[in-house]
């Protein structure tokens, strides 16, 4: 895992359009390469060590390992994660968590979302995007 590469704050439905890249293990997203993504939703499934997460534009399954499988989660919980991306094999997207934390007791969190998403694809995406 490459750090110097920023985790992009997303919707899921923007990581449909993420692309392999073929020389790194990353992804490019119209040029900005990632191999971490920063999401926010609320958990809809789960199973094992798996959960669905569902942000409004699209679901994301989350791999849990290590503490964050010890921890007390459950559906209907609104989270902030941060982890690896990758594609299954069953094309569902999936983040492998780094870092998982319930934001259910902030509810004006959500709405603020999708303000940062917004403001980070302006500030930061889009110059790159117009360049590409």
């Amino acid at each position: 895992m490459d750090y110097n590469l920023a985790a992009l704050k997303l919707m899921c439905r923007q990581l449909r359009d993420a692309k392999e890249t073929a020389t790194q293990s990353a992804f490019s997203l119209g040029g900005i390469l990632f191999q971490r993504a920063w999401v926010q939703g609320i958990l809809v499934s789960s199973s094992d060590d798996h959960f669905i997460l569902d942000d409004g534009t699209g679901v994301i399954q989350l791999s849990l390992c290590g503490d964050f499988r010890n921890r007390h989660w459950q559906i209907g919980m609104y989270v902030m994660v941060v982890g690896g991306y990758f594609v299954g094999s069953d094309h569902l997207p999936l983040i492998k968590v780094h870092k998982m934390v319930d934001l259910s007791p902030y509810p004006d969190r959500e709405a603020m979302w999708y303000l940062e998403v917004i403001e980070a694809y302006r500030m930061f995406y889009q110059p790159l995007l117009e360049d590409y």
